[in-house]
């Protein structure tokens, strides 16, 4: 119980950033798929 209290208290003081997170984690994935289709263009 105190875990997802923890997780509550620590979402609820990092949602500001919590966006700006999610956003650099989507663009590292596309730029990892991007890297490994790169050589099936060339």
């Amino acid at each position: 119980m105190i875990t997802l209290k923890t997780l509550k208290t620590i979402a609820s003081r990092s949602h500001a950033t919590l966006l700006q997170d999610s956003i650099g984690a989507a663009a590292l994935i596309v730029m990892f798929v991007v890297g490994l289709h790169l050589p099936a263009f060339v």
